[in-house]
C-alpha cells in the first residue's frame, strides 16, 4: 500500500467512525481553537478553558497575539505551566 493510500484509509476511517468530532475545549473560531490546542498540550482542557477568556479579552485576534511580547502573554498563561 502506498503512502497516499494509507493516508486515504486513515482519513476514511476517522471520517466514517467520528463524523462530528468533539473537543472539550471552548472556542468560537479557528483562531481560538488553535490557541486552545497549543495551550492544552501543557495541561488539561479544563484549565485551558479557564485561562482562555482573559487571554482572548486582551488578545482578541491572531494579529494582536502575534504582536505581543512573551512578557505581555505570560500573566495569562502562567497557570498553564507553558512558560517554563
Amino acid at each position: 500500500m502506498t503512502r497516499p493510500e494509507r493516508f486515504r484509509r486513515f482519513i476514511d476511517y476517522f471520517t466514517t467512525n467520528f463524523p462530528e468530532p468533539k473537543t472539550e475545549l471552548a472556542y468560537r473560531n479557528p483562531y481560538e481553537l488553535i490557541v486552545a490546542v497549543v495551550l492544552s498540550a501543557q495541561c488539561t482542557d479544563k484549565r485551558v478553558n479557564l485561562v482562555m477568556p482573559a487571554l482572548l479579552e486582551q488578545f482578541p485576534t491572531a494579529a494582536e497575539l502575534g504582536a505581543a511580547s512573551a512578557d505581555d502573554i505570560f500573566p495569562f498563561i502562567r497557570s498553564v505551566s507553558y512558560p517554563n
